[in-house]
């Protein structure tokens, strides 16, 4: 054991994409940790979020940071840690709600709000682009699919920065705001469904599990509720953070800003090549259901398992070093995988895309306007504050 690396993710100093990690990874294929082991390489993490011996293992994490309440309850509950019969019984209920063909339809209301946030900063030539931009626009995408009042997006996003708070690895030190911000936004939901219940339906995310909720067996009240929450906590707080990191990418490379204006149509792409080096989601988390042996190491148990989505995005056995938003790649992990690959993950690359297509076309010769702040470097990850400045729109 002592020749393999040890990486100290609970450090809030730690940095996913750091010297100490590349390092490690030539050494091994992977690492000790205060959690558990990380696997650090493309190809072990592809087949290891695919095995069968191993569940989600993300339910772990108030465990690991010594965390209880609020959050920490609902945590437990909803359909990321849930296994087996269950998870597939949440999830049907939830997959029409996220179909592709609804999704489309909604691709040129995702453009023209776009368009309409640019619109107050465009002439100024600088901005926050996560105040200014991100946050405000993916929480009204929320609003838009969940047929929120739109006018709440500014307490909905606030609420969803604190409770994202509980995905990092400063977990234990603000699990008191996190619970604040968890019960603020079960209040919110218990009161949208309250509302909701007195007209009638439609096809939108609340009422398909409305009336699954219609049968108590088939969806639970407490389902109901923690269904809901997640739905606006996750639409919101990692798809913000993941458009951020990808505006963070893009002014690194200019020239790939200014090809992305000459042909929109790079823009999924170049969302793709974002998550593949600069994931919000920097590990994915599974748990050993049984011992095995995997790669000559004997895995028991129980053991905590958290695959570096970023590290193996940038492995160099399976990528050409860089950012290159025209280039062919393998599948990135940035949505997890397996059975618990992310349920909303065609809305998330949507709404980024037509995002991405209105800010290229409209935001000249961007650049760093200021001092960006960050969330730590693990766990999620993201920008709290990205200052640029460009070419003011005439």
């Amino acid at each position: 054991m002592p020749s393999i690396p040890f990486l100290k993710l609970s450090d809030p100093a730690f940095s996913i994409r750091s010297l100490e990690v590349r390092e490690a990874r030539e050494r091994s294929w992977y690492a000790r940790t205060p959690y558990g082991i990380a696997v650090l390489r493309y190809e072990d993490v592809a087949k290891l979020l695919r095995d069968p011996r191993l569940r989600q293992g993300s339910h772990a994490w108030p465990a690991h940071n010594d965390v209880t309440g609020i959050f920490a309850d609902w945590w437990l509950r909803i359909l990321l840690n849930r296994v087996g019969d269950d998870h597939a019984r949440l999830r049907s209920l939830a997959n029409p709600a996220f179909s592709p063909k609804l999704i489309l339809a909604l691709q040129p209301q995702f453009a023209e709000l776009a368009n309409d946030i640019v619109d107050k900063f465009a002439k100024r030539g600088r901005c926050d682009f996560v105040a200014e931009f991100s946050e405000p626009y993916v929480t009204r995408v929320v609003c838009l699919l969940l047929d929120l009042n739109h006018s709440e997006w500014r307490r909905l996003a606030d609420i969803a920065s604190d409770m994202g708070l509980a995905l990092g690895v400063n977990f234990k030190r603000d699990a008191e705001k996190i619970d604040n911000a968890t019960a603020a936004l079960f209040e919110y939901a218990h009161r949208v469904i309250d509302a909701r219940r007195t007209r009638p339906l439609g096809d939108d995310f609340i009422s398909l599990l409305l009336q699954a909720n219609e049968d108590k067996d088939a969806l639970s009240d407490q389902e109901l509720y923690d269904m809901v929450v997640l739905a606006v906590f996750g639409g919101i707080d990692t798809t913000r953070n993941q458009l951020g990191l990808a505006m963070s990418m893009l002014l690194e490379n200019p020239d790939q800003w200014r090809l992305l204006a000459e042909r929109p149509e790079l823009a999924r792409n170049a969302i793709e090549e974002a998550m593949r080096v600069r994931p919000t989601t920097t590990w994915v988390t599974r748990e050993a259901m049984e011992d095995f042996v995997y790669n000559d190491l004997e895995i028991k148990r129980g053991t905590t398992i958290h695959l570096f989505s970023e590290s193996a995005g940038t492995d160099p056995r399976q990528f050409t070093p860089g950012f290159d938003i025209t280039a062919e790649r393998k599948p990135h992990f940035g949505f997890g995988g397996g059975t618990h690959h992310c349920l909303g993950h065609f809305i998330a690359r949507s709404d980024m895309t037509e995002a991405l297509k209105v800010l290229a076309r409209r935001i000249r010769n961007p650049r760093l306007g200021g001092e960006p702040t960050w969330l730590p470097d693990s766990g999620n990850t993201g920008p709290v504050a990205l200052p640029i400045a460009f070419d003011p729109e005439s």
